[in-house]
């Protein structure tokens, strides 16, 4: 006996065949922003390079751009992504303001800190980063000098540092009697300390390290314990960067980590610091 199956029924059935039709198909999503599709198709990839030495070194003369994190940006842009890279002049106190206006798509040697994180992105670190003090020992103020920067912070004496940096941050939230001279470059606070205008030159541990090395008549190197501003020194990015181009960013700073590559980068950099005058 065939059993009529009511018209209403069958309707049900069909309309139920296609739902589980629609829902078999491939759903379209729209395709997410990249920002290295962006840089291939301008050709050229744009870092901003604020100077400070030996992540970021600039000839006076020809312009000409060098230092680890130069080669770095640079290797990345010619042998992964394969279009020319175009170095940006800035300074420190807009290096982060013009990565978020899009006036560069990388910004170079930024440490990583939680305020930086809430303004732009961060790739893995290239490097480890630490503040250090450096003075002239045969300065009578600084007799018996010592690790604990309690035993610096006091009403005579100045600490010059280049202003904006992580460096001037550290040093600006432990020292309240001592005096902070905040100058515009490298040059100027190693100039401020020579003539004796300042006593204590604040800067990241690898510099203040080169400087003692080329001044090893005067020049005294202090690591504060514990650590002062320990921290990564990375690539910063824009925060709407995607993970797929962050990979790409990120794979290629741990190879090269991994490898000592940037080991190698660090060696050659400090060289050439050392040379420039």
């Amino acid at each position: 006996m065939v059993r009529l199956i009511p018209s209403s029924f069958k309707a049900m059935l069909m309309g139920a065949g296609l739902c589980g039709a629609l829902l078999g198909l491939p759903t379209t999503q729209a395709a997410e922003p990249s920002l290295w599709q962006d840089v291939q198709k301008a050709g050229v990839l744009r870092c901003g390079a604020a100077v400070a030495a030996p992540y970021v070194m600039r000839d006076a003369k020809s312009g000409d751009y060098s230092g680890y994190f130069v080669d770095l940006c640079r290797d990345f842009g010619e042998k992964v992504l394969k279009v020319k890279v175009q170095f940006v002049d800035t300074n420190w106190d807009n290096l982060v303001a013009g990565l978020q206006g899009g006036k560069w798509d990388l910004a170079m040697a930024l440490n990583q800190t939680p305020e930086r994180a809430l303004a732009v992105g961060f790739s893995v670190p290239a490097t480890d980063y630490q503040v250090s003090l450096l003075v002239n020992k045969d300065n009578p103020k600084l007799t018996n000098i010592t690790d604990d920067l309690s035993t610096l912070d006091k009403p005579e004496l100045t600490f010059a540092v280049m202003s904006g940096t992580a460096q001037d941050k550290a040093i600006s939230s432990v020292i309240r009697q001592g005096k902070i001279m905040r100058l515009p470059g490298m040059d100027e606070t190693r100039l401020a300390v020579m003539s004796k205008r300042a006593d204590v030159l604040v800067d990241a541990s690898d510099t203040n390290h080169l400087f003692a090395v080329a001044n090893p008549t005067w020049a005294k190197e202090v690591l504060p314990k514990p650590a002062l501003a320990k921290q990564g020194v990375a690539f910063g990015v824009r925060r709407d960067i995607s993970l797929a181009d962050m990979d790409v960013l990120n794979i290629y700073l741990k190879q090269k980590r991994d490898s000592g590559d940037i080991e190698r980068l660090v060696d050659k950099a400090s060289v050439e610091a050392n040379t420039i005058r």
